[in-house]
């Protein structure tokens, strides 16, 4: 057992970075690009069946159960999806927070709503919130060495094979990342007595690591937009990745998904997914009637495409209130609600929620725009591009930083720079200068193996091709990439024009390049 010593956040992160990544994991699976790399690994069935009764494990090894968590009275809105569903999370949890309990000690301490969100950009504190603000340093180490300490007693009672009485208190008897990550905040929320949360599914739905909730500790199912993405372990069509993201249906529970009438295919998987797991109601959301709601001016989660996001998000946050026993006034209390009815506490939610490193914008110490946004799929950076091209002028200076290490660049490269140049109206490419870089925040020491650089030569390949005005550069770290941007954005004010950066294509690129740029603490 460490002593009180080492017992800080730093010995936390320290702990937490030897558990097994995600990275890890995701790759047993194979790679979405290559299915002809798995004749060593086990079978995805199997992989995936052994998914929820091994979390199960876990999480009775950290002291819960379904039943356990479902007995504090902790109630879940849970969200699946491809594309939006940190976005939905982050609003219906901002929306949740103007309703504070009614019945709690004066003077008491009291977290209206716990947030589990993922990927995190600067700190992996920012994945796990108490009224939309990222947990504090010391409570993150308390809570995070309560939960080691349960895994490591576990582990000694249940006599698994160690080499050594050390190895207890070691990442060998503890779960891989998402997991442990996943246990602790539910710990957290029971620790803090947290009623109301948001939890957002890692990848899929029906064998993520948070689908271990019961029904009677989930309020809403929440389904966003889907997509391609994470075919290894999810499947190689939309339909089959409907299928798994709608796992998280719940039995007597109310499911919420936007109508997309140009995927039948999809509309059809959710509908019998919801008639075979017996849902309360599939709630489908039209575009019509988005389309005809004015909105909410000023929300700090920007882009054209949130308002779709917004609607979901009202639609579960509503079900969660009234299923606690919030009673509304008018027509918001009617079961035939419009969106123009939502009151002023639902437009107040909307307005302030935010979430880092999704549709993000802020200037630096020198004037110069930075927009960030970790899209990494076809159809986020399309509107990423749009959100983007509808923010600048033609007469400023564009830059795009971009990066997807994963995945084919020229797929995304292409969604961004097409709806960019749509929305800009114009023939003149929207952007004056493309920066395609590595993750990794510093450049190679001396001695150090140079740095593969392919996947940053064929993005810069596709950039000169779609966008022949662009002026392109590449580089093998964020550090030397920023100091080009940063010239170009000296070298704009002296010539009196505004600068503008976007930053997309990869939560890690986010990072390295927030660190250059703003002082927050991580």
């Amino acid at each position: 057992m460490a002593s009180s010593s080492q017992r800080t956040y730093d010995d936390a992160l320290s702990r937490l970075a030897q558990l097994q990544s995600n990275r890890t994991i995701v790759n047993l699976f194979g790679t979405d690009d290559n299915k002809n790399d798995s004749q060593n690994k086990p079978a995805k069935k199997d992989l995936n069946s052994l998914a929820i009764p091994e979390m199960l494990s876990w999480l009775a090894r950290a002291g819960y159960t379904p039943s356990s968590l479902a007995a504090t009275g902790l109630k879940c809105v849970h969200v699946a999806g491809t594309k939006g569903k940190g976005s939905v999370s982050a609003l219906a949890s901002s929306i949740i927070s103007q309703y504070p309990p009614t019945n709690t000690t004066p003077g008491g301490p009291v977290v209206v709503v716990g947030t589990y969100t993922s990927p995190h950009v600067l700190s992996v504190r920012e994945r796990i919130q108490l009224d939309n603000v990222p947990i504090s340093r010391e409570k993150f180490a308390l809570y995070f060495f309560e939960v080691w300490d349960r895994l490591s007693q576990a582990a000694r009672q249940a006599g698994d094979p160690v080499s050594c009485e050390e190895e207890y208190d070691g990442p060998g008897t503890k779960p891989f990342y998402f997991r442990f990550l996943t246990i602790l905040a539910f710990h957290i929320f029971v620790r803090e007595g947290v009623q109301n949360a948001v939890i957002e599914c890692g990848i899929g739905g029906e064998y993520d690591s948070t689908n271990f909730l019961s029904a009677e500790s989930v309020t809403a199912s929440v389904i966003t937009q889907l997509g391609i993405d994470h075919v290894a372990m999810l499947g190689d069509t939309v339909e089959k990745i409907a299928w798994n993201k709608s796992g998280i249906f719940r039995q007597g529970v109310r499911a919420f998904t936007r109508r997309l009438d140009s995927q039948g295919g999809v509309m059809e998987v959710l509908r019998d997914r919801a008639r075979e797991k017996g849902v309360a109601e599939l709630v489908e959301v039209e575009d019509d009637e988005v389309g005809k709601w004015k909105g909410v001016e000023g929300a700090r989660l920007e882009g054209p495409f949130q308002k779709f996001n917004m609607a979901l998000a009202v639609a579960a946050a509503r079900e969660h209130l009234v299923r606690m026993g919030q009673k509304f006034e008018g027509a918001f209390g009617e079961e035939a609600w419009k969106l123009d009815d939502i009151p002023a506490e639902f437009e107040k939610g909307l307005k302030e929620a935010s979430l880092k490193g999704r549709c993000e914008s802020f200037k630096d110490s020198k004037g110069t725009a930075w927009f960030v946004d970790g899209a990494h799929t076809e159809d986020s950076l399309a509107g990423v591009g749009q959100w983007f091209a509808g923010k600048v002028k033609g007469d400023e200076v564009n830059v795009l930083v971009f990066n997807q290490q994963d995945r084919d660049p020229e797929v995304l490269l292409r969604a961004l720079l097409t709806a960019a140049q749509k929305q800009s109206g114009t023939s003149t490419p929207v952007f004056s200068y493309a920066v395609l870089t590595r993750n990794e925040e510093k450049a190679p020491v001396e001695g150090e193996p140079e740095r593969d650089l392919t996947v940053q030569l064929k993005g810069q390949k596709i950039v000169q091709e779609a966008s022949a005005g662009t002026e392109t550069s590449v580089y093998n770290a964020v550090e030397p990439a920023m100091e080009q941007v940063q010239e170009i954005a000296e070298q704009a004010r002296r010539d009196g024009k505004m600068c503008n950066v976007l930053v997309t294509g990869s939560f890690h690129l986010l990072g390295g390049v927030l660190k250059t740029v703003e002082y927050v603490e991580y």
